[in-house]
């Protein structure tokens, strides 16, 4: 059976990404300390571990990283139902290695990496570096058969080994240890999280009950000479794998319930749901991003007893209003009460290891950061089916459905382009006062966003 496509998962990868984007391209040190990582605040951004609180930028990894735990159940449960465990078990790995591979690639082929002082030629070999991913990473199969696109992945793996042995790197040549690490944890994400979610598709109970022994071993790892410390620090690739990646599993496992939610709904017969919320879910979409909104403004500046109270009362409403859905919406109801009890979790944790913080991340950051993600998504599926503000939806979608492009296309096609035109002046240029700082990002990732949407839009994906 088809399932019909959601925008809404799609949406909430896309506006993920695409504040990712953002929240690199605004001009640095100008604007306000919100605008920038809590921890790395303004003018000079130095690194600040003991800075607790949150911004909208420390929300968008953690958002990418729930839609990626939502996506497992969409795309594998198919597979793990009609193709042998082996054929599935080399699925999972195998897209681990080329996130693998994803991350190393990128972080050469950006030209400061390359060159000190990066000329044209090194510009040209960065946008080149796109082009390389390109041949890699497009599901050429659907549009060009079997054969063509065997040969232009192979092609496109050439000229990548090609260029990391070849290339005289400014530090001494390719150094495996050099990658993109927000790549190299979501590679770890692909992998243990979807080998939980195989083992555990018709237990998740059981998925969620992995979360405390994974918590125990970060917990008695700091005691030396344990064999909680040896299991912490053991990693027989460094490179690829470190325990450490694994806190994100308290984000990922999460969104697999609710992209098990979503396939339970879409595989239904009668979508009971598709009339029936639309009239009554305003109010929660209304209640969510109050919800986002007011712990992210008073986490940040630190009104933590404010913010509970004004939580806890939210938090109430939205539960009641939750009720009125109905029994046709239970799985809607289902993201309210998971959305409610991780942010309240959070928020309980908020006082341990000095705060909510990104870095270095904490329970609070986990649980409060998967609540949120629970509740904008939620408020997305009831804009999708009350019809509201379709076009952005779709333009997010757009976004959304090409992730790969959108990380990459920046720093690997839009600024070598812009160098070997000089028009990076003009951007440059927009970095004198906040306002235009802020528009500087905005137009950077409006020309990314157009280039992902054009690749979409002509079905050019890029699939692990």
């Amino acid at each position: 059976m088809m399932l019909k496509r959601s925008d809404s998962l799609d949406a909430l990868r896309g506006i993920a990404i695409l504040l990712m984007v953002l929240s690199g391209s605004v001009a640095f040190g100008i604007l306000p300390a919100w605008m920038y990582h809590a921890q790395v605040p303004p003018p000079y951004h130095v690194f600040k571990p003991d800075l607790p609180g949150i911004t909208w930028v420390d929300l968008v990894f953690p958002f990418f990283l729930f839609t990626m735990g939502a996506a497992f159940p969409l795309a594998l449960k198919k597979k793990t139902e009609t193709q042998p465990a082996g054929q599935v078990l080399w699925h999972i790995v195998q897209r681990y290695l080329l996130l693998v591979f994803f991350a190393i690639f990128t972080m050469h082929a950006r030209a400061w990496v390359m060159a000190d002082k990066p000329g044209p030629e090194d510009q040209w070999l960065s946008a080149s570096g796109f082009i390389m991913l390109f041949l890699v990473f497009t599901a050429w199969k659907p549009l060009l058969g079997n054969k063509l696109a065997l040969f232009l992945r192979v092609l496109g793996f050439l000229l990548a080994g090609l260029f990391l042995t070849v290339y005289p790197f400014k530090d001494g040549g390719f150094n495996i240890n050099r990658s993109d690490i927000i790549i190299i944890v979501l590679a770890n994400m692909a992998l243990f999280g979807s080998l939980i979610w195989w083992a555990t598709k018709n237990k998740p109970l059981w998925r969620i009950a992995i979360l405390p022994f994974i918590m125990a071993i970060f917990l008695a790892g700091k005691e030396a000479g344990s064999w909680n410390a040896a299991l912490f620090n053991w990693s027989p690739v460094p490179f690829m794998y470190k325990f450490y990646y694994l806190k994100y599993l308290f984000i990922v496992l999460p969104g697999t319930l609710a992209g098990e939610w979503l396939y339970a709904h879409a595989s239904e017969t009668r979508l009971h749901a598709d009339n029936q919320p639309s009239t009554k879910g305003f109010p929660i979409i209304l209640l969510s991003w109050a919800l986002l909104i007011s712990n992210l403004v008073y986490l940040f500046e630190r009104w933590l007893l404010v913010n509970l109270f004004l939580s806890l009362v939210l938090c109430g409403v939205l539960y009641i209003q939750g009720r009125k859905l109905g029994r046709t919406a239970i799985y809607l109801q289902r993201f309210v009460h998971a959305g409610i009890y991780l942010l309240l979790l959070g928020l309980f944790f908020e006082a341990y290891e000095g705060g909510i913080k990104k870095d270095y991340s904490t329970y609070s950051y986990y649980f409060v950061t998967s609540g949120l993600a629970f509740l904008v998504l939620l408020s997305f599926i009831l804009a999708e089916q009350a019809g509201y503000l379709k076009h952005f939806f779709r333009f997010l979608a757009g976004n959304g459905r090409n992730p790969m492009i959108a990380y990459t296309a920046g720093n690997l096609l839009l600024i070598p382009l812009m160098k070997l035109s000089h028009t990076e002046q003009w951007l440059d240029a927009m970095s004198s006062s906040p306002v235009s700082g802020f528009l500087r990002g905005i137009v950077f990732t409006c020309i990314v966003s157009l280039i992902t949407l054009a690749c979409t839009k002509k079905k050019l994906f890029w699939k692990t």
